[in-house]
């Protein structure tokens, strides 16, 4: 089949037409790096002690104990980790419902510990 100009046309502005909505796709699509919140724990508390997310954003929480070794628990959403002194403790949580939830420290850190808590909200 021969090509005339006209042909050739159409076939230039499908290309640039594809060209841009293929950008405009790339860029949609792109993932936003994931939010880390940093979290300190040290007897008999943690910093920050309220966290807000919005649900079904994902985060990762990074954890850190200035003392001796901890835990973290948050029962509504069934995750928990380990704070172990000098060394980061990474933890990615999706949430998938509202509203406001309680964690806490699931290793005994000493007198105090019963009341080493912690407020995570969850909004729409």
């Amino acid at each position: 089949m021969k090509l005339n100009r006209k042909h050739l046309g159409f076939i230039a502005a499908a290309v640039l037409g594809l060209g841009s909505a293929g950008a405009y796709v790339v860029a949609q699509s792109a993932q936003p790096e994931e939010k880390v919140i940093k979290i300190t724990a040290k007897r008999f508390n943690y910093t920050p002690g309220e966290v807000t997310l919005k649900k079904g954003v994902p985060v990762v929480l990074e954890f850190k104990t200035l003392d001796v070794f901890m835990g973290f628990n948050l029962p509504d959403f069934n995750v928990r980790a380990d704070i172990v002194p000098g060394k980061v403790t990474r933890l990615r949580l999706v949430p998938d419902k509202t509203g406001t939830f309680v964690f806490l420290c699931d290793v005994f850190c000493g007198s105090g510990h019963e009341e080493m808590n912690g407020k995570l909200t969850v909004v729409d």
